[in-house]
């Protein structure tokens, strides 16, 4: 048994399954503090479905405290960054493009080191311990503990990473540290701001990871807790203290995968519309699609794995304006129950359109019926236009592309749209995102650039890196013989001298519940 739960902008739900069973489900108002309404959908989950409480065996949390965090600028520790890149890329400093109001908030110390490799392993400039101990009695004499090393070309060679690691930690033990080549894809500046991120969030990822920890412990609920990561599998609560990164953009990987899981497609488009936001995205083999270059979060650009999503503000709560008609992006967020015309405020919000053309059944449907009929179908088709564009823009061929339906806005939607060869909206559709945390798997990924040589051919690079995806995902939490190569991508890198090819390989398992993670990453904890 286990419980799903996903926190959104506007509700909170949480799903309790046994297998692939969905026994229970419940959807409430997000709170103002995330930690409470978590609390609040747990006792009402466990309490209406009456299960005993020590049957269960997991409990699933996407979460979107950490991107808030960055968003807002609010509870971001102070950073150290540390390149290893010197002679080279002094031109170009740590931070130089982040948004002045995050510099602030995180009073960075910025250090350039000697170090660094080339594309193909050879070295720019060889570690200076003694450039390293400086730094270290700086980050002492400033009381910082929280450190983002990056290294140019880190991963094809890492070892300069870990040794500037080794040295800062006999130097300060208590450090933080976080590594670039854990983190981030090729391409300095945007596998740097990932790693600044992750770092200045280590703070706050312990202060999460225990408030949710304690959440159980109110409810009564002893078993292991398990945060979702933006490429459909799970992290355990320590992997997540050390890489709070990789919860970005979990909601809509989530509602993704639920989606694959309640309509049986594993290739399909999937729109989730909430009641802020309508995301849209595309599933190949029940995964989504990953995005091939950087994205942005709070104005940082960064290279980590993220899945091809796109958003915009249209959900139950957004806003209707009258001349002319449209929905959005504005929203009434969680106080859609107090403030919609349905529930006796005084917005007219999309859930209002719907509820007027007859799409949906909730509220009072008299407080709607004055609503002038042609403002109603033109609400309900641009919005059906809307959805119908973000589809046709996610795709990449002309073959024929499903769409399944899910969220709980999903009903502002009728069950056509143009361009679209079927459309599903299934049972349970309203809590998919709950669903798709509480199946989540356990990963594993690679992405580096290998150089074939005569000795080593492009079946030995392969074979590698499917070795060194699968053991990533069994010291991950995966059971070892249920692990599996999901995707490998292989692109030869023209722009770079020799024979460089850039491999990505993603290899998935089930969760592991009597075993524990015990992978190389541990000695940077």
């Amino acid at each position: 048994m286990r419980i799903g739960i996903d926190v959104g902008g506007t509700h909170t739900d949480a799903v309790l399954m046994d297998g692939t069973t969905v026994l229970a489900s419940v959807k409430t108002a997000t709170t103002l503090d995330v930690t409470g309404g978590i609390v609040a959908a747990l006792e009402r989950l466990l309490t209406e479905s009456g299960v005993d409480r020590s049957a269960v065996h997991g409990v699933m949390i996407g979460t979107t405290h950490f991107t808030n965090a960055l968003v807002t600028g609010r509870g971001l520790a102070r950073t150290a960054v540390v390149r290893l890149a010197l002679p080279a890329t002094a031109a170009l400093p740590p931070m130089v493009d982040w948004p002045e109001r995050l510099v602030g908030a995180l009073r960075p110390s910025i250090h350039l080191c000697h170090g660094g490799h080339e594309f193909d392993g050879r070295p720019i400039a060889p570690l200076r311990p003694d450039e390293l101990k400086r730094v270290a009695g700086e980050l002492a004499a400033q009381e910082i503990g929280t450190v983002a090393i990056s290294s140019v070309f880190s991963p094809v060679n890492a070892e300069l990473e870990e040794a500037a690691a080794e040295i800062l930690l006999a130097e300060l033990p208590c450090l933080h540290i976080s590594l670039s080549h854990q983190i981030g894809r090729i391409g300095l500046l945007e596998r740097e701001n990932a790693t600044i991120v992750n770092a200045c969030l280590r703070d706050l990822a312990d202060d999460i990871v225990a408030a949710f920890t304690d959440a159980l412990r109110l409810v009564g609920v002893t078993a292991p807790l398990y945060l979702s990561q933006n490429d459909g599998t799970l992290m355990d609560a320590e992997f997540t203290r050390r890489y709070p990164i990789r919860t970005f953009a979990s909601g809509p990987t989530n509602s993704m995968r639920g989606a694959a899981f309640l309509a049986d497609h594993l290739d399909c488009a999937v729109v989730d519309i909430g009641g802020t936001t309508t995301d849209v995205g595309v599933l190949t083999g029940g995964y989504p699609r990953q995005a091939g270059g950087e994205v942005e979060f709070g104005g940082v650009r960064v290279n980590f794995r993220m899945p091809d999503v796109l958003s915009f503000g249209l959900g139950g709560g957004s806003r209707v304006t009258r001349d002319p008609v449209e929905v959005g992006p504005d929203s009434v967020g969680y106080r859609l129950t107090s403030e919609a015309l349905v529930f006796g405020g005084q917005v007219l919000t999309a859930s209002d359109l719907a509820v007027a053309a007859g799409l949906a059944d909730f509220g009072d449907v008299s407080l709607v019926r004055h609503l002038d009929r042609d403002l109603v179908g033109r609400g309900i088709e641009w919005m059906v236009q809307k959805v119908a564009e973000l589809v046709d823009r996610m795709r990449i061929s002309a073959a024929p592309l499903p769409v399944v339906l899910v969220g709980g806005g999903s009903v502002l939607i009728p069950p056509e749209l143009p361009g679209v060869s079927a459309v599903h909206r299934p049972k349970h559709h309203g809590v998919a995102n709950a669903i798709g945390a509480a199946i989540g798997q356990i990963g594993g990924d690679v992405d580096r650039l290998w150089t074939i040589t005569a000795s080593r051919t492009r079946e030995a690079v392969l074979e590698e890196a499917r070795a060194e995806a699968i053991e990533r995902a069994t010291a991950a939490g995966a059971a070892p013989g249920t692990v599996e190569v999901k995707e490998v991508d292989e692109v030869h890198v023209a722009y770079l001298p020799g024979n460089a090819v850039r491999v990505r390989v993603k290899a998935v398992g089930e969760l592991d519940l009597a075993g524990r993670r015990d992978g190389e990453d541990d000695q940077w904890a």
